[in-house]
């Protein structure tokens, strides 16, 4: 029952925003695609890999302009010029790591500490290149996670490295470890193994934490609710299927070796269970993994007036990862481009955006939000550097 005020009159009920759904769709075509796809190959091995920045900067365009969210498509502004600034530095720094990896390998270990050290201020560049040059409806984009935050998330990830440095034995080129050295080599490798698959979740929460929660849109700024157990429950997942997988080929290739007449029978079933094995693992994991991170972290991903929806199906993903596959194989790879579409539809079909209120609300505070963050821009466009998202 309405409250009523002194006088007797009910009060008037808060009004509902209503919350529109919008549909998130794929329209590209593999044929469409492969003409792109042809002529980056080939300009790509033609230019020595100089063409790479212009060719990815054509894909991403192509892919965004296809992506329809709602009525209206994504689209690309990226300069593929400053793209390809930022690919020349990275191009000339692997080129000098690999030359004086063998001549000077003190200077190669100071230019990998070097890229190693401004790697994330170089991803954080890359995202506000990418953003900036996004737009829907008209309105750019834009990422505004800040060069401290971007590592905190990256730090992590370095710290199994620096473990082994400051943890392995010294030994001299050519020297062969001692009993006592070859010991803590192998205590010091698996108990920096069994670390970093245990920090790994909480490493790629964080990570992905930082990444969903600078994007902004209309001065809408995102953020990811998903929890690190959720990320720890998923990687429990994943790491049982693998295992049982394994079990499974080890088990029959136990059965085959005991079974088989000849020890040469048991031999070549093996051989034959291992690459059955190899087989399956990426073809039954990395769906597995693929749709529990996008419905994870999309699905937690939101603004105060949006929202993500995503239900991507293991068994729509996986049937599409086999057959792209198969057709791969049987063409000798040119059915990629194709592959490639096929895929882009099946996980952007399964996500939608949400949003309260009105949309068209959106543009008049993005007009007056448009010169916020020059500086951050003004970055991203140095560096140009696009490691996806």
């Amino acid at each position: 029952m309405a409250l009523a005020d002194s006088a007797g009159t009910p009060a008037p009920s808060p009004q509902r925003v209503s919350v529109q759904t919008l549909p998130i769709c794929f329209t590209g075509s593999g044929s469409e695609y492969f003409r792109i796809w042809i002529v980056n190959l080939l300009l790509t091995l033609v230019t020595f890999s100089l063409y790479w920045p212009f060719a990815r900067a054509r894909r991403i365009a192509y892919f965004q302009n296809n992506t329809f969210v709602g009525e209206d498509p994504l689209g690309f502004h990226g300069d593929p010029w400053k793209m390809f600034r930022g690919y020349l530095v990275v191009l000339l720094l692997g080129i000098a790591y690999g030359a004086l990896s063998n001549t000077m390998p003190a200077i190669a270990a100071f230019l990998f500490v070097v890229f190693a050290l401004v790697w994330p201020a170089l991803w954080r560049a890359s995202l506000q290149f990418r953003l900036r040059n996004t737009s829907w409806c008209g309105v750019r984009m834009a990422f505004v996670g800040d060069l401290k935050g971007a590592y905190m998330a990256l730090l992590p990830f370095f710290m199994p490295a620096l473990a082994l440095v400051l943890l392995m034995p010294e030994l001299a080129e050519d020297e062969e470890p001692t009993p006592e050295q070859s010991k803590q080599i192998f205590i010091v490798l698996g108990a920096v193994a069994l670390f970093s698959l245990a920090l790994l979740p909480w490493c790629f929460a964080r990570l992905k934490r930082y990444q969903h929660g600078g994007y902004v849109f209309a001065g809408e700024r995102t953020e990811l609710r998903a929890t690190t157990g959720a990320f720890y429950g998923l990687m429990l997942r994943v790491g049982g299927v693998t295992l049982l997988v394994l079990a499974v080929a080890v088990g029959a290739g136990a059965l085959f070796v005991f079974g088989a007449g000849s020890p040469g029978a048991g031999v070549l079933a093996v051989v034959g269970l291992a690459s059955v094995a190899y087989v399956l693992l990426p073809l039954i994991v990395i769906p597995l993994a693929t749709v529990g991170l996008q419905n994870l972290v999309w699905a937690g991903t939101r603004s105060r007036n949006t929202r993500f929806r995503s239900e991507l199906r293991y068994g729509a993903l996986f049937k599409v990862n086999a057959l792209n596959w198969l057709l791969i194989v049987l063409t000798l790879g040119l059915y990629w481009p194709f592959a490639q579409v096929r895929l882009a539809r099946t996980r952007l079909d399964a996500m939608a955006l949400q949003v309260k209120g009105d949309v068209d609300s959106w543009m008049a505070r993005a007009e007056s939000r448009r010169h916020d963050g020059v500086l951050g821009d003004a970055a991203g466009d140095f560096f140009g550097i696009d490691m996806g998202l």
